[in-house]
């Protein structure tokens, strides 16, 4: 039998989906699963959106440009001017998803061996993709005491050598929830530009932000333009996860044009995907006003549910829609598949996500879990109630 590649080895398994199988066994024995895996929104997406789906009148269903469609460019350089981020349509290019965003840019800005410094814990995919271009991630560990702030910048400033390439950071982060000052975003500035690195920013979740701290984009950062490269998708502000449109967005020209080939070779970005992301941008504040605030009462909901449960804690996440917290176990992988595989209370139980996954160092993360709070408050309360029991009943059987 011929042997699979080196990288398909070592291309981690996802940890917030590894353990669905167990999940789909314990459907089929007709548990109730409370999904806290995933950071998929139950929230609807925009009406505009929906009825731009639903009004498609092409008699062709044809090839995007590989850039994406002018008009959706254009129309996010208004988005984004709400930010105080300035850009031109040039400097966007619509991907398929805030993954292939990821992707293309390490592609086009590492060589096999080349390193990046990523704060862990960090969403397991940039390790995947690091690994699909032979890259090599080098870790700074931040920690649940610090409410997972910047680790001191001198660590990352330790790591760096010939071979380092970037910096990647996700902000507000998954899967901590926490969100960069302006002091520390300033002190990764000076790193890049003192070494002349790129700095891979994913900021997703800038619409929700829990706090009265300032939301500081990569792209607020003087003097570094050229070395920035924002991630971006419409995934989870506008709940719309399933049309997989994304963007890569940066001023470097050289940059835009390597992208430019590997979409190319992918040749178009969803076509429906962005006519209904398109319509969306018209959404009113109300919509995204009504987001914020479930959101903000579901975070509420969860952490303070997790802090009352006996040995359990969580710092407050300032962004995003998830928190890591830790939990009375020596090992949360085996309790989390316990949960699935040979635990209920009166039918019903929880899937988390591991959160050794969003570690490459070992032995960090053993005994904590990623959580995302995406589900309604009651059913929420009805998690954190099994997740209790499920504690309660597992030492017993450990």
């Amino acid at each position: 039998m011929p042997k699979i590649s080196n990288r398909g080895c070592e291309m981690p398994q996802s940890p917030i989906r590894k353990l669905a199988p167990l999940a789909d066994a314990a459907k089929a024995r007709g548990v109730k699963v409370y999904h806290l895996n995933i950071g998929q929104p139950d929230l609807p997406s925009p009406k505009a959106g929906l009825e731009a789906l639903k009004n498609i009148t092409r008699k062709t269903l044809e090839y995007s440009p590989s850039d994406g469609y002018l008009s959706y460019r254009k129309k996010l350089v208004k988005y984004y001017e709400g930010y105080n981020i300035n850009l031109s349509a040039d400097d966007i290019i619509i991907t398929s998803g805030g993954s292939e965003a990821v992707l293309f840019a390490f592609l086009a800005c590492l060589n096999p061996g080349d390193e990046i410094i990523v704060p862990e814990p960090a969403y397991a995919n940039y390790m995947a993709f690091a690994i699909s271009t032979g890259a090599v991630i080098r870790t700074v560990a931040s920690s649940i005491e610090e409410g997972f702030a910047l680790p001191p910048i001198e660590k990352f400033e330790a790591l760096i050598n010939e071979r380092t390439k970037g910096i990647m950071i996700c902000n507000p982060n998954n899967p901590t929830g926490y969100l960069y000052t302006r002091a520390e975003m300033n002190q990764i500035r000076e790193l890049v530009k003192k070494y002349d690195l790129y700095l891979f920013s994913d900021e997703v979740y800038r619409e929700f932000i829990y706090t009265g701290s300032p939301y500081i984009s990569a792209c607020h950062l003087e003097g570094i333009e050229d070395n920035v490269v924002l991630i971006d998708s419409v995934s989870k502000r506008y709940s719309e996860c399933g049309i997989r449109i994304g963007a890569l967005i940066t001023k470097n020209k050289e940059l835009r044009k390597t992208v430019m080939k590997f979409c190319q070779a992918r040749l178009s970005p969803p076509l429906i995907g962005q006519i209904i992301a398109e319509a969306s941008l018209d959404v009113d504040d109300e919509y995204l006003r009504g987001t914020y605030d479930e959101y903000v009462e579901r975070r509420k909901c969860l952490i303070d549910g997790l802090n009352k449960i006996p040995g359990v804690y969580s710092p407050i996440p300032m962004g995003a829609f998830y928190t890591l917290a830790r939990l009375p176990v020596e090992d949360a992988e085996d309790f989390c598949a316990w949960c699935l595989s040979d635990f209920e209370y009166e039918g019903q139980t929880v899937m988390m996500a591991p959160a050794s996954g969003f570690y490459t160092s070992p032995n960090l993360g053993r005994d904590e879990v990623r959580l995302a709070y995406v589900l309604k408050r009651d059913d929420l309360k009805k998690a954190l109630f099994v997740l209790k029991k499920a504690l309660e009943a597992y030492p017993k059987k450990r």
